[in-house]
């Protein structure tokens, strides 16, 4: 939580700094839920995110250096520079995205976890996403195929209030996400999405549950966001004495408390911590500064297939 914490606060300094181009939407403040979630998956399981993935990709075990060389648009990102904040991916870890549209990770997931089921394959693909994306016919039908096909699929729906710039009750008629899950006959419930103990307990019990062939299973995490939108946004919509509500109850300060009162050593194993991430995002920038543009010759990679010869 420590290393996504810091990779965004930096972000924030390059950004400023005009390093960083482009859309860029910070995971401070949810931590507790990737680093949960994660913790419940294994390597061979999927993960697919959305648009706010720095914190998905980090927990689920990018590197920093590959991460930030996204950011900056280099070739040596982990897409290869062209994704940039949003677009975040890497085959080898098995994490599809990094999407930017809204709810547009739930039908990949669902293509994931059918391939998985068809093969035989026992994994478990987890897919994130916010409130805003439940409003999205996406959603639903990914939902209802998911049940119907009893694909091994967890939807996590990271709640943190607000669609962009829009208040969860002014845009759901029935707010609680996890019981109109349950009306496409999957389990759900919600779960406190700032204790990154409740989370990782959460996430354990329902991968447990779809691991042993009882379909999909939701969860509603709770969180909160504590920076605007995005970089763009001028957070308008929000009352500040709400967010220093949210605040009081930080992911990372909720931890450290509940492990000092179990008499560990918190501030010395916090400050080596950071230490150790510092210099990790410290070389990961330098690394980033001094990393090769993909070439211009190369603009057409990845985007048209290889002319096909003429069939005579």
């Amino acid at each position: 939580m420590l290393r996504i914490r810091r990779f965004e606060e930096r972000c924030v300094e390059l950004y400023s700094a005009t390093k960083i181009r482009g859309f860029v939407h910070l995971y401070i403040g949810e931590e507790a839920v990737a680093v949960g979630v994660n913790e419940a998956l294994t390597p061979e399981d999927a993960v697919v995110s959305t648009y706010r993935d720095h914190g998905h990709a980090l927990a689920r075990g990018i590197t920093a250096e590959a991460v930030m060389a996204e950011m900056y648009g280099r070739a040596t990102g982990c897409s290869g520079g062209r994704g940039g904040s949003m677009h975040l991916f890497d085959a080898s870890r098995r994490f599809y995205g990094g999407n930017a549209i809204v709810a547009g990770g739930l039908p990949l997931a669902a293509g994931l976890a059918l391939a998985d089921r068809m093969r035989g394959q026992h994994r478990v693909t987890c897919c994130f996403f916010g409130d805003g994306a439940f409003a999205e016919g996406e959603f639903h039908e990914t939902a209802n195929l998911a049940a119907l096909w009893n694909l091994p699929l967890l939807f996590v729906c990271e709640n943190n209030l607000y669609a962009m710039g829009t208040a969860l009750e002014r845009h759901q008629a029935q707010t609680d996400l996890a019981m109109r899950a349950t009306s496409y006959g999957m389990v759900a419930w919600s779960v406190d999405g700032m204790d990154v103990e409740a989370v990782e307990q959460g996430a354990g019990r329902a991968v447990e549950g779809i691991r042993t062939g009882t379909g999909p299973h939701f969860l509603e995490l709770r969180t909160y966001r504590f920076r605007a939108h995005s970089m763009y946004d001028p957070d308008r919509y929000r009352d500040k004495a709400e967010i220093e509500r949210w605040k009081s109850r930080d992911p990372i300060t909720l931890l450290m408390d509940r492990m000092r009162e179990s008499g560990a050593p918190v501030d010395k194993d916090v400050a080596r911590i950071e230490r150790r991430i510092a210099a990790e995002i410290d070389h990961a920038v330098e690394a980033a500064e001094q990393a090769p543009k993909e070439p211009v010759e190369n603009l057409l990679r990845h985007v048209t297939s290889a002319p096909a010869e003429a069939v005579t």
